[in-house]
């Protein structure tokens, strides 16, 4: 481990024993991915550097609260209450598309737990859901999605799975799908509950993730798509699927070229179908032919 990676490593382990909950060494081992010894050694070196960490009694260990440098780092280290309510209110606030709400999800990331941050950005009612799946994927034991409701079948369905990540945001779950023996998304809101099985992954070298267009449709298959889009359409397009903002492009005053690669015509083809006097379809023709399919089934 070269001395950059050892001190990101100590810096996080400072963050992580003194965040008022208590760990095992395996727990420190695992979150760390380090030897039991390497792990002593660095605890002896906080110690060293003056952090109070009890010898534990329980086999549980922490940095104590009246250690003479805790007071000095902790604003730095931990949010208020205060200051968590209000995070947790502005990043809600954040489209779920949006990259900025990634990246600032991903700096949480570099000094609080998998969990901790979660619980951030996802919903209440939703958090038991997520943490379920992160520990399952931390495991690699398969799941129950319990009472799946799919938007294809329009029925509730228990689906056994590979979780194995997380789409941006938590919004959908990676997992090799057992009875298809496929990897697919399950939105996570679509879930009622999930139950970890005993059972371990058998298809991990299957775990692939597909590409995920802008409009949110994921395929390994892509097409090229250019759409001319009025004021108004652009507009609508970026508030409804902000990554789609960096495709655009003006072509004078009130006409905009969208050019980008959609992973199938279920997104575009209803982002289209909603603004018909607002949007013309350049490329591909095929993508006119599946407009006009979706518009005489609608009429018929």
């Amino acid at each position: 481990m070269d001395e950059h990676k050892k001190l990101q490593t100590l810096l996080e382990l400072l963050t992580y024993l003194s965040s008022g909950l208590k760990y095992s060494i395996s727990q420190i081992i695992a979150r760390f991915n380090l030897t039991e010894r390497t792990a002593h050694r660095y605890i002896k070196t906080l110690r060293d550097a003056g952090f109070i960490i009890p010898r534990p009694k329980d086999g549980l260990y922490f940095i104590d609260k009246t250690s003479p440098y805790f007071r000095e780092i902790s604003e730095l280290l931990h949010f208020s209450k205060e200051e968590a309510d209000i995070l947790n209110k502005a990043i809600h606030s954040i489209s779920n598309e949006n990259l900025l709400k990634g990246k600032l999800i991903n700096k949480l990331y570099a000094l609080y737990d998998f969990e901790r941050v979660a619980d951030t950005i996802v919903k209440q009612e939703h958090s038991l859901i997520i943490h379920q799946l992160i520990k399952a994927i931390k495991t690699k034991q398969k799941v129950v999605l319990c009472g799946y409701h799919s938007a294809n079948s329009k029925r509730r369905t228990n689906r056994i799975v590979e979780p194995f990540n997380f789409t941006t945001n938590y919004i959908a779950t990676w997992a090799f799908d057992i009875e298809s023996n496929s990897c697919k998304t399950f939105k996570n809101t679509r879930i009622n509950s999930v139950r970890i099985l005993t059972e371990n992954w058998k298809n991990e070298k299957l775990h692939i993730e597909a590409p995920i267009d802008v409009f949110r449709i994921s395929s390994q298959e892509q097409y090229p798509v250019k759409l001319v889009l009025s004021i108004r359409a652009c507009e609508l397009l970026k508030e409804e699927y902000p990554l789609a903002e960096k495709y655009i492009s003006p072509i004078d005053a009130n006409s905009f070229l969208f050019e980008c690669n959609v992973c199938g015509f279920e997104g575009v083809g209803r982002f289209v179908l909603g603004l018909c006097h607002e949007v013309k379809v350049l490329h591909p023709p095929i993508l006119l032919d599946f407009i006009k399919k979706r518009a005489i089934d609608f009429l018929n």
